[in-house]
């Protein structure tokens, strides 16, 4: 027989033992980081994630059921203080949970993802200190943009329950942009301004926003539109939901838009003209956090500018042979590419029929990369790729754009364009369209989507995107094409491609020169940057900057591969590893072709 105290001593255990269990079946107690598995903690946390974030929920269909449903009535609130800490803590808390995890102890796929995890949360958690140097309203991807452009483009209508929910959300809008206004007051306390130029072009835009009727705006006319092609909404029905978005349009959007115009009119009157982020307290730190964000490197704003500043010598060498050779002797490399650029303008260029021949040209770009494209890479994406022109209070300020297909299938890659004057040319439309469609953005990011190999917060970005490998291939794309010959016989063509090369070159230049280096707007704009360009680095700084720094790493990374493995070199292999790699940071991408390299019988 036990004696007494180690009989209690047996029970206690047991009870202990018996509670846990209990605990853990029910969901009270969390189970411990190295018992779960890392797979089960990606699928969670993410899920976890989205759950917080409406928008991204209905833009990648994330969930079923009712959860979905409940989730695509809802309108995230970026702009609002408690959910932006909320973020920033719940990404502090998905650290510590991710460091508990043995390393050692996962696979390479599974560590590679661990480490795309990790940067993608710190960069939320060291983006905090510097989230008002973002401007909440503003040309480019203020809330009066990206609320038009998450209805309009992302949203999809596929039946009744689509179309009501679009309308909830539609009804969410002014309360949204309410946030901006307030999060743009107190910006303006703290002593944060956007530039005078700047706010006076997002007045323009908003301006031009509200003009039409409210049913004639790009919320209604999108939204009857969509519902048209839906069979199951009687045309009574879509009648009913179209004058329902027409009134909340009429009573709710306008009101509040007219509102922060007037706020951007009272902040015009106090604000300059200064450009960079050199102008505000603390600023040089913010900068420099942006560059290390965007580039996924440390370079620093003085090593970005040289690397420009060289590349434009370079680039403007070979355009400048390839005009000699074709008899433009006359004027500056600039000079000379504006008179091709004019020659090459679509006839009319405002009228419709133009710019529809651009939309249907465009499309014939896309079909013809496709064809090409099947010598370059083994994989395309399953899903289509689809081009349309911004709604017109866009075109002044808008940017040519992709957006990913949603994962199930219900929405296509689709491809946005700008149709302003400026735009309105043959000369390196080709290269625009590679760089956003076939073989760019399309092949990167719809096969990164179809890629179930890839954990579901890497397929579909959860977390945010890495602009140096996603930008870096989208120029690298538009570099590959030139390579291989699909500008034979095209001298236009390939001056083209190369006066785009040369664009993202002055980019390095422009971005830190305007913000590190106390650039004006009028000099970024005699240095070869068209005003909305520059607009656009003001308010979005150190992006810019992303594109060529991962196209010269892909190059370089492929030059590498192709000298380490010699006669078994396959480039349709290197574009596999780079394209199934998944968006990573550019280190990370280095250690994935090494290991390619290592698994091929070379030495990296």
């Amino acid at each position: 027989m036990l004696p007494a105290f180690i009989v209690r001593k047996h029970r206690i255990i047991m009870r202990a033992i018996v509670v846990a269990l209990v605990f853990t079946v029910v969901g009270l107690m969390p189970v411990p980081a190295q018992q779960q598995n890392i797979d089960d903690f990606f699928r969670d946390f993410a899920a976890d994630w989205v759950r917080h974030n409406p928008n991204q929920a209905t833009s990648t269909h994330y969930f079923t059921g009712d959860e979905q449903n409940q989730l695509e009535r809802q309108l995230t609130p970026v702009d609002s203080r408690d959910w932006q800490r909320d973020a920033v803590q719940r990404a502090g808390q998905g650290l510590a949970q991710l460091s508990k995890f043995d390393r050692s102890r996962m696979s390479d796929a599974q560590r590679v993802s661990a480490d795309v995890m990790q940067w993608d949360l710190n960069n939320i958690v060291r983006s905090d200190p510097y989230r008002d140097y973002r401007f909440p309203l503003e040309q480019f991807q203020g809330a009066n943009v990206n609320l038009v452009n998450y209805l309009t483009v992302t949203r999809t209508i596929h039946n009744l329950r689509d179309a009501e929910n679009y309308l909830a959300v539609l009804g969410q809008v002014s309360a949204r942009m309410k946030e901006a206004m307030d999060a743009a007051s107190r910006e303006q306390g703290e002593g944060i301004l956007p530039p005078r130029f700047i706010l006076q072009a997002t007045i323009k835009q908003m301006q031009d926003f509200i003009a039409p009727p409210a049913a004639q705006n790009v919320f209604v006319t999108t939204y009857t539109q969509k519902m048209t092609a839906v069979s199951e909404i009687a045309p009574d029905k879509r009648e009913q939901l179209g004058a329902a978005a027409e009134k909340i349009v009429n009573e709710q959007v306008y009101p509040t838009w007219k509102d922060a115009i007037a706020l951007l009119q009272s902040q015009s009157a106090k604000a300059t003209d200064d450009a960079g982020l050199w102008r505000l307290k603390g600023g040089d730190q913010a900068y420099a956090h942006y560059l290390r964000q965007y580039t996924t490197t440390d370079l620093t704003a003085d090593q970005i500018h040289e690397i420009g500043l060289q590349k434009v010598k370079e680039i403007e060498a070979q355009m400048d042979s390839i005009l000699r050779g074709m008899g433009r002797t006359d004027g500056t490399v600039d000079q000379r590419i504006e008179k091709l650029k004019q020659e090459m303008e679509y006839p009319s260029p405002t009228s419709e029929q133009s710019r529809g021949q651009i939309m249907v040209d465009i499309s014939g770009i896309i079909n013809d990369a496709q064809k090409r494209s099947a010598l370059l890479f083994d994989e395309q994406p399953k899903a289509p790729v689809v081009a349309q022109p911004y709604p017109t209070f866009r075109e002044a300020s808008a940017a040519a754009s992709y957006s990913a297909p949603a994962p199930d299938g219900s929405r296509p890659g689709i491809f946005q364009f700008p149709r302003r004057l400026d735009q309105m040319t043959k000369f390196g439309l080709r290269s625009v369209v590679y760089h956003e469609t076939v073989p760019g953005h399309h092949f990167q990011i719809g096969l990164q989507v179809e890629n179930t190999s890839l954990p579901r917060f890497r397929q579909l970005s959860v977390f945010g995107g890495i602009p140096a490998f996603t930008e870096g291939w989208g120029l690298y794309a538009e570099h590959l094409a030139a390579e291989s010959g699909w500008y034979d016989g095209d001298p236009d063509g390939l001056l083209g491609q190369l006066n785009y090369e040369l664009f993202r070159a002055r980019r390095l230049v422009v971005d830190t020169g305007i913000h590190a280096k106390h650039w004006t707007r009028q000099q970024a704009i005699d240095y070869g940057i068209e005003p909305s360009e520059v607009d656009r680095y003001v308010v979005y700084p150190g992006q810019a900057c992303s594109y060529m720094v991962g196209e010269l790493k892909i190059i370089e990374l492929r030059e590498k591969t192709k000298k380490a493995l010699g006669g078994k070199f396959s480039l349709t292999a290197y574009h596999d590893v780079v394209l199934n790699t998944g968006t990573v940071p550019l280190n990370v991408l280095q250690a994935q072709v090494d290991a390619y390299i290592r698994s091929a019988g070379g030495k990296p």
